[in-house]
């Protein structure tokens, strides 16, 4: 077969050819057949979720996904809820804690730019598998801090479990068809973060009072890290044994066998990164999850010191926040899918506009409420406020695999390192106002508003915005087809550029070199 540049030769059946002509072989794809439907056209990713199959590649995957996310964050808040006690015990300021805060915060920013291209070239499976295990080491070694600056330096390592956001977001994407992939990401993720929940419940009223049974409450909280970090290690070995990087097969293989090309980790972050439209999420995103980010440090203290909560009380209601992610994520995407499909991109752009506007009203509401009426009129706000964040941040990550689906990965990890820069900047608010946290909520309140306006400004090419494009269907087909590293175009040379679009026998043309194939198509 002639030779042609920059074509990558894929695998052909041919099911009838003259005599003679050399055996056909299959282009590679790890399974036969799926537990989901799935849509060709977009890499065989799926276009319906079965929430209760743990079946090959596709819910495995989501599952893997998600699951790998929730042990990274309970890692990474486990000690939070436990700060009073680290501060009792080292003699530490309110400003020390906030600086802790922020290092533990800041610590997953680089790491999520980093994931991005990561995720692009390797695969989700393998990065969050490494991310899981080497966080944990950290995690396990918190009880030997004995300064503020060790709590900085041991928070601030702990914190890159953080970015394994990225290869949650990018694993489902990378599995889930355009019309449920807002859904798909939004749960993955809401169920993921739901472990900033579970660890204020579990470390500070569960396992904390535990462990004081037998021993003083400074060695309770010196060893109590222990237990989600032996977890976590053994989770993310087991990752990389069980699941794929995609429908078709881990990326190695595909590399391999010629069906996915080769990706540059730095190009795919260079093209990313000029995006516009990333850096608008990148804004909108520190907006909601970095508002998360600052609740799930915040929230304990400020039941103890405002409303004169216990150690275990105060974890138990700032638990509430994180459980949210149960539902409120996957709503926002839920909500995204669905007026997609009526209004397009008009549509998604609607439902995170009205996210961002409820959850800005409702910290100015937080705020302003008084001690003296109870415990009850803050846990109320606290459940609304909590929900619409979270729709937020899955009605933004709904948004993100239409932005440029061949660069997903390092769109996905700029983006989330948004929500992180996010956290910092409301972290140095808070540490300059220890004694006036509800300052600190009131200006967290005006950030989100101001930003709220900017969906106006989202552009996707191929989808009509508030402001800009057009609808341009075929240019969003073609874009979404291209993801992944997988783009089919076909030559008459019988040579193929890897991919997933159909190809029709009349549109094939003879080989140069004079064969003829009578009948050829790819095979999926």
């Amino acid at each position: 077969m002639s030779e042609v540049n920059d074509v990558d030769e894929v695998k052909i059946d041919v099911t009838e050819v003259p005599p003679g002509a050399p055996e056909p072989r299959k282009a590679y794809r790890k399974y036969e057949s799926y537990d989901l439907p799935v849509d060709p056209k977009q890499g065989d990713r799926a276009t319906a979720l079965k929430l209760w199959s743990f079946k090959r590649p596709h819910m495995r995957a989501f599952h893997c996904s998600w699951f790998g996310f929730f042990l990274a964050f309970f890692m990474w808040f486990a000690i939070a809820p436990l700060l009073p006690e680290v501060k009792a015990t080292l003699g530490l300021t309110t400003q020390d804690i906030w600086s802790s805060n922020i290092a533990s915060v800041a610590g997953t920013v680089a790491m999520r730019f980093v994931n991005g291209p990561m995720c692009d070239k390797f695969g989700a499976r393998l990065t969050m598998g490494v991310i899981l295990m080497a966080s944990a080491i950290p995690c396990a070694c918190i009880g030997f801090v004995q300064s503020s600056a060790g709590l900085i330096v041991c928070r601030l390592f702990i914190g890159i479990a953080g970015s394994t956001f990225v290869m949650c977001q990018y694993w489902t994407s990378m599995m889930f068809a355009k019309n449920i992939v807002g859904t798909a990401n939004a749960m993955a993720g809401g169920w993921g973060n739901l472990g900033g929940g579970v660890t204020q419940l579990v470390m500070g009223s569960a396992l904390f009072p535990l462990f004081k049974t037998g021993m003083s409450a400074e060695t309770a909280w010196r060893t109590v890290s222990i237990i989600p970090a032996a977890v976590a290690a053994a989770v993310g070995f087991t990752i990389t044994r069980i699941s794929e990087d995609s429908p078709k097969g881990n990326y190695d293989k595909l590399k391999k066998e010629g069906v996915m090309r080769e990706v540059s980790a730095a190009n795919s972050f260079r093209q990313g990164a000029i995006n516009i439209n990333t850096w608008i999420l990148f804004c909108i995103y520190a907006s909601c999850f970095g508002v998360e980010l600052t609740m799930n440090n915040a929230a304990a203290s400020y039941f103890v010191d405002q409303y004169g909560q216990s150690t275990e009380a105060s974890a138990a209601i700032a638990s509430i926040f994180g459980f949210m992610n149960l539902f409120a994520r996957g709503l926002g995407g839920f909500s995204s899918d669905k007026l997609f499909i009526k209004f397009s991109m008009k549509g998604r752009i609607a439902v995170l506009f009205v996210a961002l506007a409820c959850e800005a009203a409702l910290i100015v509401v937080f705020q302003s409420l008084n001690p003296d009426n109870g415990i009850g009129p803050p846990i109320a706000v606290l459940v609304f406020f909590s929900t619409f964040v979270q729709a937020a941040e899955g009605a933004t990550y709904a948004i993100v695999p239409f932005v440029d689906p061949a660069n997903t990965g390092s769109i996905s990890g700029i983006v989330g390192a948004g929500g992180n820069l996010g956290a910092v900047c409301f972290g140095f608010v808070f540490r300059e106002n220890p004694d006036d946290p509800n300052k600190a909520f009131l200006i967290m309140g005006i950030v989100v508003a101001c930003v709220a306006l900017s969906c106006a400004l989202i552009n996707v090419p191929g989808y009509a915005g508030i402001l800009f494009g057009t609808e341009n269907e075929a240019m969003a087909e073609a874009s979404i087809a291209q993801s992944g590293g997988l783009n089919v175009k076909i030559d008459k040379t019988l040579q193929f550029k890897v991919g997933d679009l159909d190809a029709d026998p009349a549109d094939l043309q003879p080989a140069i070199d004079g064969r003829v194939f009578v009948k050829t198509d790819l095979v999926r």
